[in-house]
C-alpha cells in the first residue's frame, strides 16, 4: 500500500473528530491492537486504555484546534508532528494549552493504522 501526505492529512483530521465525538468505531478500526504511546504526564497508554477512556466518558474534549507541522512518509509508514490547542478534561482533571503529538501510522492489508503516539505539552 503506498502512503501519500494527503490520506494522512485526512486521517489526522478524522481522528480529531473521533476525538470530540468519542467514535469508538472509527478510534478501533485506526489504532492498532499493540498501539504504544505517552501521555503528557510520562503514562504510558495502550489502544485499550484509550479507548476505555473514551467509553467511560473521562476524556471530554471542549475545544481541539490542530495545526500538522510535518509529515514524512517512510516507506509503509509516515510520521506526524501535530499540534493542538486543547481544553477538555482527562479523569475529571481540567486540561488546557497546546499539546504536540508525534504519531506513527503504517499501513496495513485493512489499511493505515496508528503505531505509535508520544505527547508532550508545550
Amino acid at each position: 500500500m503506498k502512503i501519500c501526505k494527503s490520506d494522512i492529512e485526512e486521517l489526522e483530521y478524522r481522528l480529531i473528530e473521533g476525538i470530540k465525538k468519542s467514535d469508538l468505531d472509527f478510534l478501533d478500526k485506526v489504532m492498532h491492537d499493540d498501539l504504544l504511546g505517552i501521555a503528557p504526564n510520562g503514562q504510558k497508554i495502550t489502544k485499550e486504555m484509550d479507548l476505555t477512556s473514551h467509553r467511560e466518558g473521562n476524556m471530554l474534549v471542549d475545544k481541539i484546534v490542530p495545526h500538522i507541522e510535518e509529515i514524512r512518509i517512510i516507506e509503509d509508514m509516515a510520521v506526524v508532528i501535530i499540534t493542538y490547542d486543547t481544553k477538555g478534561k482527562m479523569l475529571g482533571i481540567p486540561i488546557e494549552g497546546k499539546f504536540k503529538y508525534n504519531r506513527i501510522w503504517k499501513a496495513f492489508d485493512d489499511g493505515l493504522k496508528i503505531i505509535a503516539v508520544s505527547c508532550m505539552q508545550v
